[in-house]
C-alpha cells in the first residue's frame, strides 16, 4: 500500500484534473481494446478467407459439375463458407427485451394504405413475414427473436403509434396469425 502511494506521490505527480483527463483516456482505450477492436479483426480477417475459398470454390464447381461424390471435401468447404457468410452477417449487437404484439394489412390497424409501411415498403407484394414495427430502433435494423421465430431474421420497415415507444409489432399475412400471436414478452438480438 505504501509503494502504490510512494509511486502517486513522487514518480507520477498529477493534479486531480490530470487524473481524471489520464482515467478518461485509458478508458477510452480500453472500451477501443473490449469493443471495437474484435469486430476490427473479424472483418480484417474476413476478406482473407473469404477469397482463400471464393478461390477453392471455382475449383470445386468445376469437379463437382463432373462428378459430386468425386470430391467430398469440396462441398463442405462450400458450406463452410456460405457458413462465415451468414455468421459474419448476423453479429449480435446488443439483446433487450420488448413487449411483442402483431399486425396485419388491414385499414383499422394501419392507416389508408395498409399494403405499405412507413419506409414504403410493400408488405403485401413481398409476401415473406420478416417485417416488424419498432419506434425505438433505425429504419433498416435487422433483428432476431430467438424466443418466437428462432433464426428468422426481422427488418424494421414500420412504425407504431407514438404511445408504443418501446414495443415491437410483427407483420403477419392474415389477421387470424396474428390474433393468435396476442401479446407476447421476448427479447431481441440487434444484429450488426
Amino acid at each position: 500500500m505504501k509503494i502504490l502511494q510512494l509511486i502517486k506521490e513522487e514518480v507520477v505527480p498529477l493534479s486531480r484534473k490530470q487524473n481524471i483527463v489520464l482515467f478518461t483516456i485509458i478508458a477510452c482505450i480500453f472500451q477501443f481494446i473490449l469493443f471495437y477492436a474484435p469486430a476490427l479483426a473479424a472483418e480484417s480477417v474476413k476478406p482473407a478467407n473469404a477469397q482463400g475459398i471464393e478461390q477453392d470454390m471455382v475449383i470445386t464447381n468445376d469437379s463437382l459439375s463432373k462428378d459430386i461424390t468425386m470430391d467430398p471435401e469440396a462441398a463442405k468447404i462450400k458450406t463452410a463458407d456460405e457458413e462465415l457468410a451468414s455468421s459474419s452477417e448476423e453479429i449480435v449487437v446488443r439483446t433487450s427485451t420488448h413487449t411483442m404484439t402483431a399486425y396485419n394489412s388491414e385499414v383499422g390497424q394501419t392507416d389508408d394504405s395498409p399494403c405499405t409501411t412507413a419506409n414504403g415498403f410493400n408488405v403485401c407484394e413481398h409476401g415473406i413475414e420478416d417485417t416488424i414495427a419498432a419506434n425505438f430502433l433505425p429504419m433498416g435494423t435487422k433483428v432476431k427473436i430467438p424466443e418466437l421465430f428462432g433464426d428468422r431474421v426481422f427488418v424494421v420497415r414500420d412504425r407504431m403509434n407514438k404511445k408504443h415507444p418501446n414495443r415491437v409489432d410483427v407483420w403477419m399475412k392474415d389477421r387470424s396469425s396474428a390474433m393468435k400471436f396476442g401479446v407476447k414478452v421476448a427479447k431481441i438480438q440487434v444484429l450488426k
